[in-house]
């Protein structure tokens, strides 16, 4: 009796925080400004992804609502946990069995996102226009200045998302150099707009989740050593620097759960929070 008086109350708290996130995005609606000039005059200030989580937690806490209104059985466990690691702007990993709401824990945290936030228009990593960092954006700015184009993408599309399996590539994840795009633009393997972006530095300025993280090759778990630890990415032989803001989580089965692989030490090192999800409490 007092589990499905629990149950019920948790469910009710869940609706109204969900409705809530729902009458929030449907009232603020996509920003009018479109270009850099009227971004810099309308007072706007960058911040890093963690701190938009870190902020939007603290405001959370204040206003009383649930930041992870889809997780049940984690409120006295893992949630407060994760909470102090958001908190302290770190990046994530979740052990546990199949089914223990490891990636719904990490989908859920993109509702502690702005709601918008402006891009240079036509980047493909979507540029800052206050602290670009590409090739197109610098030049673009460069070239049009304050008339530079700006456009808005939501919280919903700064969330990226990868089953880590045996033929993950370094090309699929960080980027290479694409042979079509030099031929087509007539372009020279030395000159930097040759390079074809992975899904991280897509994920510029939002969160991005590699899940099953043992079953990626060791090879390619060191190729991330440098951006959980630089905070930057390699391209083959380029001399290129990209200061990537991006929160990462990371899932994966407990080593003695699996046969399948293991996390190398060094990128278990550099991720500063981890823990395990317990089964969840039977509420029913």
């Amino acid at each position: 009796m007092i589990n499905s008086i629990y149950l019920l109350q948790y469910s009710l708290q869940s609706l109204v925080t969900t409705l809530t996130f729902t009458v929030n995005k449907l009232l603020m609606e996509k920003p009018s400004i479109q270009t850099l000039g009227e971004l810099k005059k309308s007072g706007y200030k960058s911040k890093t992804v963690k701190e938009e989580i870190r902020r939007n937690l603290i405001c959370s806490y204040k206003t009383k609502a649930n930041p992870f209104p889809g997780v049940l059985g984690y409120e006295d466990s893992v949630i407060p946990d994760v909470e102090r690691a958001l908190l302290s702007r770190h990046n994530i990993l979740f052990l546990g069995l199949r089914g223990q709401a490891k990636t719904r824990m990490a989908r859920e945290m993109v509702n502690l996102l702005d709601e918008w936030i402006p891009v240079i228009e036509g980047s493909e990593i979507n540029d800052d226009p206050l602290a670009p960092i590409s090739h197109f954006a610098l030049n673009q700015i460069a070239e049009l200045g304050n008339a530079t184009p700006i456009s808005w993408i939501h919280r919903t599309e700064r969330y990226g998302e990868k089953l880590a399996t045996p033929d993950v590539s370094v090309a699929d994840l960080i980027g290479d150099v694409d042979p079509i795009k030099a031929a087509n633009l007539r372009l020279s393997f030395a000159d930097e707009r040759v390079i074809h972006f992975g899904i991280i530095p897509r994920s510029h300025r939002g969160i991005f989740v590699i899940n099953e993280l043992p079953d990626l090759q060791a090879r390619i778990q060191v190729s991330l050593f440098n951006i959980l630890q630089e905070g930057d990415i390699q391209i083959r032989g380029f001399k290129l620097r990209l200061p990537l803001d991006i929160m990462f989580i990371f899932t994966a089965n407990p080593e003695d759960y699996t046969n399948r692989g293991s996390i190398v030490t060094p990128l278990k090192d550099r991720i500063e929070s981890s823990w395990r999800c317990q089964k969840m409490q039977n509420l029913v």
